[in-house]
């Protein structure tokens, strides 16, 4: 890597702005990726892309039902498994 020549104080702080806003963005990019993996591996979220995929092979109709329908059924079962 060479090595870069600067010829000011303002080039240099520019660079360190250029270099500390990278930083920020690629920070910024780890945090929402770390929420996408935990939304990705909730429980909901799982069953919900298992279903998805199983409901592929049926009609359009009843996919979409079971669809809009599956996170109260889903949410009654948990509830009803905690006793509430």
């Amino acid at each position: 890597m060479e090595q870069k020549k600067y010829s000011s104080f303002a080039e240099i702080d520019r660079e360190l702005e250029i270099l500390k806003i990278e930083k920020d963005i690629h920070y910024q990019r780890l945090i929402y990726n770390v929420q996408k993996t935990k939304e990705g591996l909730e429980p909901m979220t799982l069953i919900k892309g298992f279903v998805s995929s199983t409901l592929s092979n049926f009609p359009s109709s009843l996919g979409t039902i079971f669809n809009l329908a599956l996170p109260f059924i889903i949410k009654r079962f948990f509830n009803k498994k905690r006793g509430n």
